[in-house]
C-alpha cells in the first residue's frame, strides 16, 4: 500500500546499488551458472584446489611484481642499482621484492603439482584434450615466467644462468643461432637481453598466459569438472555448489598462500648478491632456478659427443621430443578414452617422472654458489618486528579460515536439508 501511494504522488522508487546494477546489467545468466557449476566430492577433491591456488599466486605476482615495475630500471647500468634501491630505500621494497620471488617459487611448484595430478589421474582423456593442451601450455608458460625474471636483478648469479641458458638452444641445427640472437638481442648477454626479457616479462608471457588461461578455464566452465581415472559419478559421494561451498574453501586455501608468502619473505628475504661483471669468469657452482635442475644436471651427464653429434644438441632434441609427447599425449593414450590405461604409456610416464625426481635430487645434492651475506642488526630488527605483524596477520588469517569453512559446513546442510523435502 505505501508503494502504491508513493508512486502515486509521483515520488521515484528508492534505488540501491543492486537495483541499479540489475537495471543495466543481465545478471540472470551469471546467477544460472553459478547454481550450476559444481565440483565432485570423493577422496582426491583436494586435486581441484590445485588450480585457484595456481591462479591466486599469479594474481599475487602481477601485484607485486607491477609494485617492483615503479622502480625498476630494465638497463644494464641501472637494473642492478635500482633492485638495491629497492631492497635498501623503497619503503617496504624488500618485502615486495621477497613477495615476488618466493610467489614465483611457489606459483611454478603449484602448477608442476596441478600438471602431475592431471597427467595421473589421465584427466586429459576424452573430452578434455584441449583443455589439457591449454595447460600443456601454460605450465610452459609459467616455467618461461621463471627463466625471463631471472635475469632482471642483473646479479652474479642470474647474468652467468642466463648465459649458459641462452647458449644451449644455439647447439639447434639450422636455427640454433638465430634462436640464441633472438633471445639476447645480440651475440653476448647485454643491456639488450635486459630489455628483451624485462618486455617478454612484463607484456608478451602475460598475454599468452591470458589466452592460454582463457581457453582453459572456458573448457573447464563448458565441460566440468573431471573425475579420475576409474572412478564413475556413482564413486562421486556427492557434488558441492562451487560458490557457495567450494569456493570458500578455495579462499581458505588462498589466505593459508599468502600468509605463507609473507612469512617466508620476513624470514627467508631474497638476498640481491653482487652485480654481474660479464668482464669475470664465471664462478664455480652457478645453477639455474630449481625447476630447471633436472635438465641442467641431464645435459651435464650427457657426453661432449655422442657418435658424433653434440651432446647438448641431444639434450635438447629429447626435451623437446618429451614437451611435444606431453602436449599431444591425449591423442597418443586411447586407452584412456576407454577408462583403461595403457601399460606402455603409464610406465613410459612413470620412468619419466622418476628420472626427473632423480635428476633433481642429484643437483640439489652437488654443492652450489656460496654467498657470504650478513644479516645487519637492521635487518635484524626489522624482522624482530615483522614477527609481531607476522603473528597479527596469522591470527588473523586463521580466524577467516575458520570462519569460511564453518560458513561452507552451514551451506552444505541447509543444502542438504532442501535435498531431503518433499
Amino acid at each position: 500500500m505505501r508503494r502504491r501511494l508513493s508512486k502515486s504522488n509521483g515520488e521515484r522508487p528508492r534505488v540501491t546499488p543492486a537495483s541499479w546494477l540489475a537495471e543495466r546489467v543481465e545478471l540472470g545468466p551469471l546467477v544460472a551458472f553459478a547454481a550450476k557449476k559444481t565440483v565432485p566430492i570423493h577422496r582426491h577433491t583436494w586435486i581441484y584446489l590445485l588450480g585457484g591456488a595456481a591462479m591466486f599466486l599469479f594474481a599475487l605476482q602481477v601485484a607485486t611484481g607491477a609494485l617492483l615495475m615503479l622502480y625498476y630500471h630494465p638497463t644494464e647500468a641501472g637494473a642492478f642499482q635500482s633492485v638495491e634501491r629497492i631492497m635498501t630505500e623503497v619503503p617496504f621494497g624488500w618485502l615486495v621484492r621477497s613477495m615476488h620471488v618466493w610467489g614465483a617459487d611457489l606459483f611454478v611448484g603449484i602448477v608442476v603439482l596441478h600438471f602431475l595430478t592431471t597427467l595421473l589421474s589421465a584427466a586429459y582423456r576424452k573430452p578434455r584434450e584441449m583443455t589439457w593442451m591449454a595447460g600443456v601450455l601454460l605450465l610452459f608458460t609459467a616455467l618461461a615466467f621463471g627463466f625471463s625474471g631471472y635475469l632482471l636483478p642483473w646479479n652474479e648469479r642470474s647474468y652467468f644462468a642466463t648465459l649458459v641458458g641462452t647458449q644451449i638452444p644455439g647447439t639447434i641445427p639450422v636455427v640454433g643461432e638465430t634462436i640464441v640472437h633472438l633471445l639476447r638481442g645480440g651475440d653476448q648477454v647485454t643491456g639488450d637481453t635486459i630489455t628483451r626479457f624485462f618486455a617478454a616479462h612484463v607484456m608478451f608471457l602475460p598475454i599468452a598466459l591470458g589466452a592460454a588461461l582463457l581457453v582453459h578455464l572456458a573448457l573447464i566452465q563448458g565441460q566440468g569438472m573431471s573425475l579420475p581415472l576409474g572412478m564413475t559419478e556413482r564413486d562421486a559421494r556427492d557434488h558441492q555448489p562451487f560458490f557457495t561451498e567450494f569456493g570458500l574453501t578455495d579462499a581458505g586455501v588462498w589466505l593459508v598462500l599468502f600468509g605463507l608468502v609473507v612469512t617466508l619473505a620476513v624470514f627467508l628475504p631474497a638476498s640481491l648478491g653482487t652485480r654481474a661483471d660479464p668482464l669475470q669468469p664465471a664462478p664455480e657452482g652457478i645453477k639455474p632456478e630449481w625447476y630447471f635442475l633436472f635438465m641442467f644436471q641431464m645435459l651435464k651427464l650427457i657426453p661432449a659427443k655422442v657418435l658424433g653429434l653434440e651432446g647438448n644438441m641431444l639434450g635438447v632434441m629429447f626435451f623437446g621430443l618429451v614437451a611435444l609427447f606431453l602436449f599431444t599425449l591425449p591423442l597418443l593414450d586411447r586407452a584412456a578414452a576407454r577408462e583403461r590405461r595403457s601399460r606402455l604409456l603409464t610406465t613410459l610416464l612413470l620412468a619419466l617422472i622418476a628420472a626427473a625426481a632423480a635428476l633433481q635430487v642429484w643437483a640439489l645434492m652437488t654443492p652450489g654458489v656460496e654467498h657470504a651475506e650478513t644479516e645487519t642488526a637492521a635487518e635484524a630488527t626489522r624482522t624482530a618486528r615483522s614477527a609481531v605483524s607476522l603473528a597479527l596477520l596469522w591470527a588473523v588469517i586463521l580466524f577467516l579460515a575458520v570462519y569460511l569453512q564453518k560458513l561452507r559446513r552451514e551451506n552444505a546442510r541447509v543444502r542438504r536439508l532442501q535435498a531431503e523435502r518433499p
